[in-house]
C-alpha cells in the first residue's frame, strides 16, 4: 500500500518542525548551517504574517516544505503568491514531494484571491525546472531578474 503524503500549513508553535528542513534548503543553496538564523527567519516570517509555510509528511516524518510570501502585480493589477521557497529531502525524493507542494500552490493561490503564482530558481538546478515545466509552469523568456544587495544578510 502506498504512503499517504500529507500536506499542513503552520503557525508559529510548529516553527522547530520546520527548522532542519529550512536548513537544508538554505545548505542546498550555499549557506553555511546555522539553525538559529533558520529558526528565527521563519519565526519573525510567520509572527508578522508575511509568509505561509506548509510542510509535507511522508510515513510519519516531515520530508519538505514549500514557502510563500504574497505580493501583487502592478502591470496586471493582481495579488500574486511568490512560491519562494520548495525543498523535498534528498532521501524523499522521487514519491511526488513536490509536485503534491506544488498542486497545494496552486490551492493556496486561490484561496487567497491571487491571480498568479511566481517562483524563481537558479539556472544549475534543472531538476527543479523540469519539474516545474512538468507541472504545467511557464519559463519567462521576457523577464530578467535583477538585484542589488543593500546590507549583509543574517
Amino acid at each position: 500500500m502506498a504512503e499517504v503524503i500529507t500536506l499542513r500549513q503552520i503557525d508559529v508553535a510548529d516553527v522547530p518542525l520546520a527548522v532542519p528542513l529550512f536548513g537544508a534548503y538554505r545548505e542546498f543553496y550555499g549557506m553555511p548551517p546555522d539553525r538559529g538564523t533558520a529558526e528565527r527567519f521563519l519565526r519573525e516570517r510567520l509572527t508578522a504574517g508575511e509568509s505561509i509555510v506548509v510542510l509535507a509528511n511522508d510515513a510519519g516524518e516531515y520530508v519538505g516544505f514549500s514557502q510563500f510570501f504574497r505580493s501583487f502585480s502592478s502591470v496586471h493589477a493582481c495579488k500574486v503568491l511568490v512560491l519562494n521557497d520548495l525543498f523535498v529531502a534528498p532521501a524523499a525524493r522521487g514519491k511526488g514531494i513536490a509536485s503534491a507542494l506544488l498542486k497545494h500552490a496552486e490551492t493556496l493561490a486561490q484561496q487567497s484571491g491571487a491571480s498568479r503564482l511566481v517562483l524563481e530558481t537558479t539556472q544549475s538546478n534543472l531538476a527543479a525546472q523540469a519539474l516545474y515545466t512538468r507541472s504545467g509552469w511557464l519559463h519567462d523568456r521576457d523577464a530578467l531578474l535583477f538585484h542589488r544587495s543593500i546590507r549583509e544578510t543574517y
